[in-house]
């Protein structure tokens, strides 16, 4: 029987990101597109864009997906991809830290919101292990309802663009 890859395996498949010419106008989750194209990122690059972020900066799944559509040129990243491919890099980043590595070599996952600045239960660990992680980089997190939140996420966001580091 075949071994189950791993996140690790995933992260590094060698998957290149590709152009898909057409976004139909008013397709759902492409609202902000009047039609053109859309890059559907690798896990290689999301992971990459990631850990561009600096202690104590946060950014929104959004912002993310901006940053790899400038990178391509082309109105919108795939929401659907980019999504899952942050969950790959968190979960490799997780296998790495039960091998020990240090934490300053991790992918920063943690630092990465959904919009309005909320925690993503999906993440390893849920929005707990999200919230510790964050308060560990000074940030701090408070509960919005039943969903916690960095509430000054705006003023945490990076000061240039990440997909221009490096």
């Amino acid at each position: 029987m075949a071994r189950r890859k791993t996140a690790q395996d995933h992260l590094n498949s060698g998957r290149q990101p590709h152009i898909v010419e057409m976004i139909p106008p008013g397709a759902p989750g492409f609202r902000e597109a009047a039609g053109g194209a859309m890059v559907v990122s690798s896990p290689h690059e999301v992971d990459g864009l990631v850990r561009q972020l600096r202690p104590g900066e946060v950014i929104t799944l959004d912002a993310l997906r901006a940053a790899l559509a400038r990178r391509h040129g082309v109105a919108v990243a795939c929401p659907v991809s980019t999504a899952i491919f942050l969950n790959m890099a968190a979960r490799a980043a997780e296998e790495r830290r039960e091998m020990g590595v240090s934490d300053h070599e991790l992918t920063p996952w943690w630092r990465v919101l959904k919009t309005g600045g909320f925690l993503n239960p999906k993440f390893p660990g849920g929005t707990d292990r999200q919230a510790e992680l964050l308060a560990a980089e000074g940030i701090r997190v408070s509960p919005l309802r039943r969903q916690p939140a960095v509430f000054d996420f705006a003023e945490r966001r990076p000061s240039d663009p990440i997909e221009e580091r490096g």
